[in-house]
């Protein structure tokens, strides 16, 4: 290859560097800003293809898109000195691109730092005028809702940060707080449970003793009832028997005669020790006399 053919290629290299470098293209989730020798010349560059001084020039590029800073738990106290744990996050995006640079030097990192040095200090000073009551209730939106307008209003002046969103996250006791709290609570519900059961034993009882106050008056009833239709089938019954043997007095009582003799004699090894002139041998003493009398021819 002779000199002149390699310079020419060296020229030509140069110029496809120089050109190359000359062209850049923002994307639409992109922020950027264009120093030359360290300086801000261009503070705020829209979304396209553009054209810079090469070599000379510098474009840093941002992510336009919203970010969130996980802010870490802190410890604040309310209005009546009571300690809480606070999780809170934050909706942020670039608003003022040269502002932003400016401040932060274009590192998120250090916005995010700046951001949490904020967020941390408009909660301690908003929490430590609420109440715990207020600060866990509706309170806290609006909380919330304040905090947001002063931080975003402060940011975008100082920052060029739009701050979209402030939450919290959760609200917690300290440790050692909240293990007395558990054991308070643990104790009212238990002093709670030992009451209902009271009131439910005390029900119980009225309710059995009710149950067996009716059980008791059925069954008196009952027996009465049933008394009474015994008596009422006695009196029938001895009514018949007594119409009946009013028809034949002397069978009937032959008739219960024979019905004490069964009785009295059923027992093999029985003894009885009576008079002879006893009525309980009337009939068999004429029973004798019957058998004693001569058997006429005609018979």
């Amino acid at each position: 290859m002779t000199p002149k053919s390699l310079l020419g290629l060296i020229l030509t290299f140069i110029v496809v560097l120089v050109g190359w470098d000359s062209f850049y293209i923002v994307t639409q989730i992109e922020r950027a800003v264009v120093l030359r020798f360290g300086q801000l010349v261009a503070p705020d560059v829209q979304p396209g293809l553009h054209i810079k001084a090469p070599i000379i020039d510098k474009v840093i590029k941002f992510d336009g898109r919203l970010l969130t800073l996980d802010a870490p738990p802190e410890r604040f106290l309310t209005q009546e000195k009571k300690a809480l744990i606070v999780d809170s996050y934050v909706k942020w995006r670039i608003k003022d691109v040269g502002k932003f640079y400016r401040s932060t030097a274009g590192s998120v990192l250090q916005a995010n730092r700046l951001l949490s040095q904020r967020v941390e200090s408009g909660l301690r000073n908003r929490v430590g005028r609420l109440s715990l009551q207020e600060v866990v209730s509706g309170k806290r939106d609006e909380l919330m809702e304040e905090l947001t307008k002063v931080l975003n209003k402060f940011t975008e002046e100082n920052y060029g940060i739009r701050v979209n969103d402030l939450r919290v996250k959760r609200i917690d006791l300290p440790p050692q707080v909240s293990d007395s709290v558990f054991e308070r609570m643990a104790t009212e519900r238990e002093k709670e449970a030992q009451e209902l059961r009271s009131q439910g034993n005390e029900q119980a009882e009225i309710t059995r003793a009710t149950a067996d106050r009716e059980r008791r008056v059925l069954l008196a009833e009952a027996y009465r009832e049933a008394e009474k239709i015994r008596g009422e089938g006695d009196a029938k019954a001895a009514a018949i028997y007594a119409n009946a043997y009013n028809q034949d007095p002397e069978f009937y009582a032959f008739y219960r005669s024979l019905h004490a003799y069964k009785e009295s004699f059923k027992e093999n090894n029985g003894m009885m020790i009576l008079e002879p002139d006893s009525d309980f041998f009337k009939y068999l003493k004429n029973s004798e006399r019957q058998s004693d009398k001569p058997v006429s021819s005609n018979e």
